[in-house]
């Protein structure tokens, strides 16, 4: 039988002759006849909610920064004028709340440069091999990084979360963007938007988790973040080992039941049916436009996010809490009440983050991904043009309410662009040219915030009240916009010379292990079938459902101190 079955034909005729496919290989998770489609985005949600974790490490950051101290050993803060390499291998002074930030830049340089690198390992490989990697290097980074914090040593933490942990963040990224969007040729959007919104949600998640850990193993001498890491990497392993191996892809032909795909005509010109290879998007004209729209978009919005709690403390000081004072004016007591107030105001953005990524993405499968980043640009724009204004006339609402339309707009932007891609240079290795794009959020984590930080502290070095110190800022944003808009507005249908021919794609689709349905799922299928009961359905969604329902619940507690 093994013999029979390993000499099937594959879709060109050619024998695929060899050993059997190992367990993680991608000719082993085809899905069978009666698979219901519905339980991937809940595999894809339970390694996105852990890897999101990333934007949630700051939360450490301040516990780290006391370690020594509260150990009672006397140690002072690493002197200011210590190089960042010496402090590398610092033992007897306790790291600066700066240096530690440097993790969180590496997540997202290491996350582009993976996703970029391994893109086209990974449309091979499969996502179930690409979601155990993504588990090993996220959870094991984790683990080494726990070494660290135990030794003092920051370069173990470094390498472990940082680099480690950043490779896994972009494999378990990119993983299930190209089955997700086979799975569902009909909602590109939605379902890409239903991944990466987990994405967003892990460090809603995963925040209040890290403080009730760190909480419940803190003593006298410890701070509890070793602990806290340990933990957290067990459970997040045991999700993403269980999203990796959730995975299936469809066979090759498969569509859903009484679905046609669209025609490449008649509105339809910027979806196509045929496929560009991977190594050619660097050359292609669209493909970089799209890296342009997608680096304005996150600069703007990125900038914003990391500034958000300061500057609504900055713009509206006292009035926060119904005091009529400045910022500058504020006692202790006082500035400590609107910094309760402007957590709240962060929680409120990040609900705006999460369900921007599900609403926009779904809202692109009917406007069309290019009008969709097109409403983008052009409310986003006209929002940060209004921001002054409201500022300056003390409204709140205003203000608020324009943060919270940006940031939807910010993680829309996040969840849209897969199916973008999709629509221009095909399926077959689109989780590849995705993984490639994600080069502009690299860069865009670095242009963003030094925007938004360096035209602060140039403001502020002018003497201009701190009120009004965001003001440029918001014009230099709504410029990066416009930048935005215009690169939305010149990206046209691909040109046929950028497709792959049918050999090529042959070739391809052979490379990438994929099965042709007549010719080798026919006698598979006879034998074995993937249905399933919907109580399994079922279950994989609270699985995911429950831990997110959690964050979203402590996310709106918190938001709640905003309107109290």
């Amino acid at each position: 039988m093994a013999a029979s079955s390993a000499g099937v034909l594959d879709g060109d005729g050619i024998g695929a002759t060899g050993p059997q496919p190992g367990f993680l290989d991608k000719e082993r998770i085809i899905a069978g006849p009666g698979f219901n489609r519905w339980l991937v985005p809940p595999a894809a949600l339970a390694i996105h909610l852990c890897i999101g974790m990333a934007y949630g490490f700051s939360v450490f950051w301040l516990p780290l920064s006391k370690a020594l101290s509260t150990a009672g050993t006397g140690a002072q803060a690493c002197a200011k004028d210590m190089s960042f390499f010496a402090e590398l291998f610092a033992s007897g002074c306790d790291w600066r709340i700066a240096t530690l930030g440097w993790m969180y830049t590496l997540f997202f340089v290491f996350l582009g440069c993976s996703a970029a690198l391994w893109g086209g390992w990974l449309e091979r490989a499969g996502p179930r091999k690409a979601g155990v990697v993504s588990a090993v290097c996220w959870c094991g980074g984790m683990m080494l990084s726990a070494i660290g914090i135990h030794l003092h040593q920051f370069w173990l933490m470094i390498l472990g979360s940082g680099v480690i942990g950043g490779i896994g963040l972009g494999l378990g990224y990119i993983s299930p963007v190209s089955t997700l969007i086979k799975w569902f040729p009909d909602r590109r959007g939605m379902a890409t938007g239903m991944a990466i919104m987990g994405f967003g949600g892990g460090a809603m998640i995963g925040s209040p988790l890290a403080v009730d850990l760190m909480k419940r193993f803190a003593s006298p001498t410890d701070v509890g973040v070793m602990q806290t890491f340990v933990v957290m990497a067990l459970v997040y392993f045991l999700f993403m080992m269980g999203g990796a191996l959730g995975y299936r892809v469809p066979a090759t032909g498969w569509k859903p039941a009484g679905w046609t795909p669209p025609p490449a005509q008649a509105g339809n010109a910027m979806i196509t049916q045929r496929h560009v290879h991977v190594k050619k998007v660097w050359g292609i004209p669209q493909f970089w436009l799209v890296w342009m729209v997608l680096t304005m978009n996150v600069s703007a919005g990125i900038g914003v996010i990391g500034m958000a709690s300061p500057m609504l403390q900055e713009v509206f000081g006292g009035n926060l809490i119904g005091v009529a004072k400045k910022f500058g004016e504020l006692d202790k007591t006082e500035l400590a009440a609107i910094a309760t107030v402007a957590g709240g105001f962060a929680a409120l953005l990040s609900l705006f983050n999460i369900g921007g990524r599900f609403f926009w993405a779904s809202l692109s499968d009917k406007l069309g991904r290019k009008l969709t980043y097109t409403v983008f640009f052009v409310l986003g724009g006209l929002l940060y043009w209004s921001i002054p204004s409201s500022a300056g006339a003390g409204s709140k609402l205003l203000f608020v309410g324009a943060f919270c339309i940006i940031l939807s707009m910010y993680g829309g932007g996040f969840a849209t662009v897969p199916a973008y891609l999709a629509d221009l240079f095909g399926t077959q290795m689109v989780g590849a040219i995705h993984g490639r794009l994600l080069t502009a959020w690299a860069t865009a984590g670095i242009l963003g915030p030094v925007v938004v930080n360096y035209m602060r502290e140039y403001q502020l070095g002018l003497g201009i009240p701190r009120e009004q110190v965001y003001n440029q800022t918001m014009y230099i944003l709504v410029g990066m916009l416009v930048i935005g808009l215009v690169c939305n507005l010149l990206v046209r249908p691909v040109a046929d010379k950028h497709f792959m021919s049918d050999e090529e794609l042959a070739h391809e689709k052979r490379l990438a292990h994929e099965k042709a349905v007549a010719a080798e799922m026919g006698s598979a299928s006879a034998r074995h079938n993937d249905a399933v009961s919907p109580l399994v359905v079922a279950l994989a969604w609270l699985a995911v459902g429950i831990p997110l329902a959690w964050g979203v619940y402590r996310t709106l507690v918190a938001a709640a101190k905003f309107f109290n």
